[in-house]
């Protein structure tokens, strides 16, 4: 597994994180129920099952995440506006 993670030097704790995750790995799955879900839904069951790790049914392959700290600006309206609701959240307390 290869792992890349940066942060910026800046004095908050709370900050946004663009992240990007390449996974490949091989699984036994039964075709019908494969082909009835929504993608959405396959896409979860398929992280779920890689997060348990290898067993009988499944085989990681390769992994390689990069995490890389956004600046605020980079980020959407409604992301900024909760990050500065954590902030402000971390000084009250």
């Amino acid at each position: 597994m290869q792992t890349s993670f940066s942060l910026s030097t800046q004095d908050q704790n709370v900050n946004i994180y663009e992240c990007e995750v390449h996974l490949k790995f091989r699984i036994i799955e039964d075709k019908v129920a494969m082909d009835e879900r929504d993608q959405s839904a396959l896409i979860e069951s398929l992280i779920d099952a890689y997060t348990y790790g290898d067993d009988e049914y499944l085989e990681s392959l390769e992994s390689q995440i990069n995490i890389n700290e956004i600046s605020s600006l980079d980020a959407s309206p409604s992301m900024r506006r909760q990050l500065i609701r954590l902030q402000n959240l971390r000084k009250l307390a």
